[in-house]
């Protein structure tokens, strides 16, 4: 095996030793997938890997910037940034950075029974284009932990968390459609659970003059962030919102009770009936007095959207 270009500025690598990988061969659960070297390369100028011998392990190969090329099953081919590409088990093989445009790569190398379930049919070029569901950094997280693991301790239990977190970062990768997916509805349940917590505080407060601020600290997001998630599962501002459900009260003590408008008002945390009227009117489409009325003689008036 060749070796030339070491010491990137930045780099990070773990090459397990002979005996760490004798005791992942005999272990039940690290026989089926293990690490056996990891490491990260930035802006690595010059770095070059022939190898003639083919090796034990599939090689996985994440270009994050900058570009490169590799040549394996008798075809060259560049990679470029955002692409990965996963080289067979004993395949000889050579790769190197592109020296006019340096890559950086985050690479694995793997082996066990399993391996050639995530290692197979992924040696041309892959993309991995960005987007806003990409999870980069959720990728990421998940190579730090792998490699904080390792850096750690070779005991049976680091080992063993390795190589669970190996099958996660693989599968990024491999099923990256599912992997980006599943995120966002993830993501759209925990929005919904923000919009369903801040119409039952609404419910709770439908006496007091809630201010946009207010809301969005009750949520714990910024005024942004709260206001963006209400209007995109709503379809309205969180304040509009508030005065519907004010109205829709207003509504139900109209129809149930004998209370006045001005305690109607009150209780919905209005002070100006004038503006009550108005904004009853603008939602409903009628007075509060003529809903009354309407509601008393058995017809029904839908509290309409804004």
């Amino acid at each position: 095996m060749l070796k030339l270009g070491e010491g990137f500025t930045g780099e990070r690598s773990i090459i397990l030793p002979s005996m760490i990988r004798n005791l992942a061969e005999n272990d039940p659960l690290l026989a089926q997938l293990y690490i056996t070297d990891i490491g990260y390369y930035p802006h690595a100028s010059y770095h070059y890997r022939e190898r003639m011998s083919p090796i034990g392990q599939y090689i996985l190969i994440y270009c994050a910037k900058g570009s490169g090329w590799y040549k394996v099953k008798r075809h060259q081919y560049e990679i470029h940034e955002n692409q990965f590409f996963i080289i067979p088990s004993h395949e000889a093989h050579v790769y190197a950075s592109n020296n006019n445009d340096p890559w950086t790569i985050y690479w694995v190398h793997f082996t066990g029974t399993n391996a050639p379930l995530l290692g197979e049919d992924c040696w041309e070029p892959q993309d991995v284009i960005p987007g806003g569901d990409s999870r980069i950094s959720d990728r990421n997280v998940i190579f730090e932990e792998i490699f904080l693991t390792l850096s750690d301790s070779y005991n049976l239990d680091n080992m063993r968390y390795s190589s669970i977190l190996l099958y996660n970062y693989l599968a990024t990768f491999r099923y990256l459609h599912l992997f980006r997916r599943y995120h966002k509805k993830e993501e759209r349940i925990e929005e919904r659970s923000i919009v369903n917590a801040t119409i039952d505080f609404m419910n709770e407060n439908l006496e007091k003059k809630l201010t946009l601020n207010q809301m969005a600290e009750y949520t714990g997001y910024s005024v942004s962030q709260f206001s963006l998630i209400f209007k995109n599962n709503t379809g309205h501002s969180p304040l509009n919102y508030f005065n519907m459900v004010k109205i829709k009260q207003a509504c139900q003590l109209l129809e149930t009770t004998d209370m006045k408008i001005n305690q109607v008002c009150g209780k919905i945390g209005i002070d100006d009936c004038y503006y009550f009227s108005r904004l009853f009117k603008k939602i409903v489409g009628i007075s509060p007095k003529q809903y009354r009325i309407s509601t008393h003689q058995g017809e029904s008036v839908a509290v309409e959207e804004e």
